[in-house]
């Protein structure tokens, strides 16, 4: 298939690249570079140096293969993975998640229905069940996001909705719960730019790039106190897209799912892990609560099993620790 990754020089974006071209797609990434790192593209991907509130650049990108006789016609399926993330940053700047996230996907959404792309896999996010009335959670789960982040992915689900129903755009919406790790071959070293996921954080610390990792509370009612969550590989996460992406094309049928390892793992256990894997100090500070941190969270991913044949194979602790770990000292080394 011939494939636009918007988003694909980002952290998951190049992840999902890599796994797509490794399975013989033809792949073009559309990036503004914001977060997204040139050392992350690969030489077999063109490259499209573009903003997705660019509408008549967006356009002509998504329209130029229609084109060009040596694209093999025109793109069959784009993979939006062009968001801001931070949660806590979305409740302070709302402003920044509604033009990003909401402005930013229907610029996407009109492009690909007017260029007659057909199927679209969205990175979506847990964020959107907010308090967990259950564990683990499965996609029958309500959702109540908590957090403005976790309400606009909601709104894109519900979008992607429409625009099949009203354009026949097939879609699917991978629900991540956190993702991290890196490259378990260890071909992918551009970092995350200003993180504020847990596993990256602990490898700046690590590598000496900040002072300490700080703990958001530790009186939660868990084993240790601290909040347990379910952390997935990166690399699973790219199979589960291609996975995805096979299925809405094959079937026809659109479909909304989890991906998340099945398993938690408290703070504490993370950066334990981190200091036995890295031969690490890791200083760590225990701070006050965060606002809208459920104590734990779980994922089930047995639709992903039953629908896509997909599991996680790279989700255990000491292999998301081990390749952040080689990541970030290639990373360190190269700075």
């Amino acid at each position: 298939m011939n494939i636009l990754i918007i988003g694909g020089a980002g952290y998951i974006g190049s992840h999902v690249a890599r796994e797509l071209l490794d399975r013989g797609h033809r792949v073009t990434v559309y990036d503004n570079l914001s977060s997204g790192l040139r050392q992350n593209l690969f030489p077999e991907a063109a490259f499209i140096h573009g903003d997705i509130h660019d509408e008549t650049g967006l356009l002509r990108a998504m329209a130029e293969p229609l084109h060009n006789p040596k694209s093999g016609g025109g793109f069959d399926a784009l993979v939006h993975l062009a968001a801001s993330k931070a949660a806590g940053e979305s409740m302070i700047k709302p402003e920044k998640y509604s033009r990003n996230n909401i402005n930013g996907t229907i610029n996407i959404l009109n492009a690909a229905a007017e260029t007659g792309i057909k199927y679209i896999v969205f990175s979506s996010s847990a964020a959107v069940y907010g308090e967990p009335e259950y564990l683990p959670i499965d996609e029958k789960h309500p959702t109540d996001p908590e957090n403005y982040y976790g309400f606009t992915k909601l709104e894109i689900e519900r979008f992607l909705m429409w625009y099949e129903r009203l354009k026949g755009i097939r879609y699917a919406s991978l629900r991540y719960f956190n993702a991290a790790g890196y490259d378990v071959r260890g071909r992918i070293t551009g970092l995350e730019q200003n993180p504020a996921n847990l596993i990256p954080v602990i490898m700046e610390a690590a590598c000496g790039m900040r002072g300490e990792v700080q703990i958001f509370g530790n009186d939660y009612d868990t084993p240790d106190g601290t909040c347990v969550r379910d952390y997935i590989h990166v690399n699973d996460l790219a199979v589960g897209h291609a996975l995805a992406l096979d299925y809405i094309s094959g079937s026809g049928k659109s479909l909304t799912l989890n991906l998340g390892s099945e398993t938690g793992s408290s703070v504490t256990e993370v950066v334990e892990t981190a200091r036995r894997v890295t031969g690490r100090a890791i200083p760590a500070k225990i701070s006050g609560r965060r606002a809208g941190d459920p104590a734990k969270l779980t994922a089930s991913s047995g639709l992903a099993r039953e629908v896509l044949g997909w599991k996680a194979r790279y989700s255990d602790m000491d292999t998301l620790i081990k390749t952040s770990w080689d990541a970030y000292r290639a990373g360190a080394a190269g700075t």
